[in-house]
């Protein structure tokens, strides 16, 4: 491989020179520039970028941390913040934790050593030591979706529980008196947000709620809480599903049941992921712009890698309800 040495001697300059006109640090002439790239053209000369960042203090990169990138919640999330970075000149490194705590801490120091200008997290799980990490960084960072223990940094989040509760005052306008919530895992601040507008729009109506189905964010897991829910001798008339994927794994267990939806069972998900308007029934859900959510953020940690002293802003987007084909009155 080509060295900057190998450049100088190919155009018959300077090391300093070439380095001059690779790096923009000093004006050259014409002559001298054309030379240096045509020797550069001819030798498939690539700079450094390692080198140039170590100079620049800066390396044009942006570290992006995710639970579960076979999500396409978060697949979308991506695609936002890598549109947004792009056009603005950086690149985004994915790191996919897995829901896994000790993955996601060994993840972020990996990000560091890659001395990424900033750091936008998006993740489900924390303890207190992931906390404490992102505490101490000295690297912009940027919270999507919910924010940590003793970490003050930017943070864009959805209303988690005026979703839930939109999502359940649908259900109930719909005339649903028994509906169900398989919210995903419990222990997590979206989760109960979304549960809370659901216990809410019940309270608001003077309906029961039925327990809260602990499960994971998957539609496996959503498939089989709503088997043990649709095999109770009462089972509901609606469920309200804490994420598209766990409705999609509904939509799949009333399927294989015989119950007809939304003529026995309407079902209503969260975070209008691109497939849930493509199945059948299409799925009504709580929606909001994931992409739009991803360019949120990208563009926030840019102002401030750009202006590190600004203030940390918190921005609360509101959700809105996609009404589509699995929600429906409840048959007589």
């Amino acid at each position: 491989m080509a060295t900057i040495k190998d450049v100088a001697a190919r155009a018959g300059i300077s090391y300093t020179t070439v380095s001059h006109v690779v790096n923009g640090t000093r004006p050259v002439s014409d002559p001298v520039r054309d030379k240096v790239e045509a020797a550069i053209s001819e030798l498939g000369y690539v700079p450094s970028g390692v080198a140039r960042s170590l100079r620049a203090r800066a390396t044009g990169t942006l570290g992006l941390l995710v639970p579960n990138a076979s999500n396409p919640y978060f697949a979308e999330l991506a695609r936002g913040i890598e549109d947004h970075a792009e056009r603005n000149g950086y690149s985004v490194i994915l790191c996919n934790s897995d829901d896994d705590i000790d993955k996601q801490l060994r993840y972020l120091r990996v990000l560091v050593e890659r001395r990424i200008d900033g750091l936008i997290v998006a993740t489900v799980a924390s303890d207190k030591a992931f906390a404490e990490a992102l505490a101490g960084l000295r690297v912009p960072l940027m919270l999507v979706d919910r924010s940590l223990d003793g970490v003050t940094a930017d943070r864009v989040q959805v209303d988690h529980e005026r979703g839930g509760f939109l999502a359940t005052q649908h259900l109930l306008e719909l005339g649903h008196r028994r509906i169900a919530c398989i919210g995903g895992p419990a222990s997590t601040q979206v989760v109960q947000l979304r549960a809370a507008g659901y216990r809410r729009a019940l309270a608001g109506a003077k309906v029961e709620a039925l327990p809260v189905v602990d499960c994971a964010f998957t539609s496996p897991a959503g498939y089989a809480a709503a088997q043990a829910l649709l095999a109770d001798h009462e089972p509901p008339t609606a469920i309200f599903a804490g994420n598209d994927m766990i409705a999609l794994g509904v939509l799949r267990a009333a399927a294989e049941r015989g119950v007809r939806v939304p003529e026995q069972l309407s079902v209503v998900g969260f975070d209008d992921i691109q497939v849930s308007r493509y199945l059948y029934p299409a799925l009504t859900t709580v929606g909001q712009s994931i992409g739009q959510l991803g360019e949120t953020a990208a563009a926030r940690l840019l102002a401030r890698i750009r202006t590190p002293d600004l203030s940390a802003e918190q921005q609360l987007v509101e959700p809105t309800l996609v009404l589509r084909e699995s929600s429906a009155a409840p048959q007589a």
